[in-house]
């Protein structure tokens, strides 16, 4: 049986079953009142709207956003609390997003060699899930290579806009700079190379200067 730890932390079931974008009860009367906002540390049933973040300071909160009548959260986002490895990704106004929950797809293109294994989506080959729902139930069904647990990233540094972890490269450009520089140095330090000089040219006197003959 999968313990609770290896599902994911105790407010991703919420989050994805959270109602979304309806105007709040609180504040209904006020600007800018839809419920977007999800804050993991309280994992309540229901979104937060802008004015519900005064009660929630300095607790983790992330923004869910629509796209194709589906909620959708973007990667920096999520990839601070979860490992989306397997989940593909989507560019939407120049971001990267995951899908909350399934998109059942009854008949996948043509051509299509890989879908979703949950719900039967298309992906591309590198992908295994089409959402955050879709990887719970993977991982449900005991597949021990999936997991939610964020690994330690020592000795790397992360890009906010993937998954995918980048070695130091500034470090190493730095040496190599510096060791470039110092060869550099080096070879302005050697004297510089003496003019050609002729000897033959130097013992030639300017005779004196001949007429044609007429």
């Amino acid at each position: 049986m999968v313990s609770q730890d290896e599902i994911g932390p105790a407010w991703l079931k919420p989050l994805l079953k959270a109602n979304y974008f309806h105007t709040c009860t609180i504040h209904g009367d006020s600007n800018k009142s839809e419920c977007n906002m999800y804050c993991l540390d309280c994992m309540g049933s229901n979104a937060l709207c802008s004015y519900c973040l005064a009660n929630h300071k300095h607790h983790r909160l992330v923004q869910i956003r629509r796209s194709s009548y589906h909620n959708v959260v973007r990667v920096n986002e999520i990839q601070r609390y979860l490992d989306i490895s397997c989940i593909q990704t989507y560019i939407i106004n120049s971001a990267k997003i995951v899908f909350l929950n399934e998109r059942p797809q009854p008949r996948p293109g043509k051509g299509v060699t890989n879908t979703c294994e949950i719900c039967g989506r298309s992906l591309l080959d590198t992908f295994r899930f089409c959402s955050l729902g879709c990887k719970l139930n993977g991982i449900r069904r005991g597949d021990e290579e999936l997991t939610f647990t964020l690994k330690a990233k020592t000795n790397e540094y992360w890009d906010d806009e993937s998954s995918t972890p980048k070695k130091k490269k500034r470090r190493d450009e730095k040496v190599t700079f510096g060791f470039r520089h110092l060869n550099i140095e080096a070879y302005n330090m050697s004297p510089d190379t003496p003019p050609i000089y002729n000897h033959n040219n130097s013992n030639r006197r300017k005779g004196i200067p001949h007429r044609a003959p007429f």
